[in-house]
């Protein structure tokens, strides 16, 4: 079992489209036995989930994601755990006890709003009162 993580500065990043680096877990045994950061190249959704493939990943774990990228995993017949968030490590440790808190139903409802700052993560916003 290979798992790739949407990965940043030891979280899951919160936006599968724009990641710059996957971090790669490959599993024997229920146990993670290496692990290894691939970089993106910049390239965009539809190439990600090949970039995948080709490095023979069968799961992902992510943050937000659109119908199109969960389209290209689907096709490529890699699982997704989308909607997740916090340290990338512990998301795999989670995954393989059976405990990871995902989002089947997770989207990226963003597109087409001009909100693309920095900072901002697809699908979560906190409440955000002053006073």
């Amino acid at each position: 079992m290979r798992i790739a993580v949407a990965y940043e500065d030891g979280k899951v990043f919160q936006h599968f489209g724009h990641t710059e680096q996957f971090k790669v877990y490959d599993i024997e045994g229920g146990k993670v036995q290496a692990a290894s950061i691939i970089g993106t190249n910049g390239n965009g959704h539809g190439a990600l989930a090949d970039i995948l493939k080709k490095g023979d990943v069968d799961t992902l774990i992510c943050g937000g994601i659109g119908d199109g990228a969960k389209r290209a995993l689907a096709e490529a017949g890699i699982k997704l755990y989308g909607g997740v968030g916090g340290d990338a490590d512990q998301a795999v440790t989670d995954l393989l006890a059976g405990s990871l808190s995902y989002n089947p139903e997770v989207a990226c409802s963003h597109h087409g709003e001009n909100h693309h700052g920095e900072g901002y993560s697809c699908g979560s916003h906190g409440d955000h009162h002053h006073g």
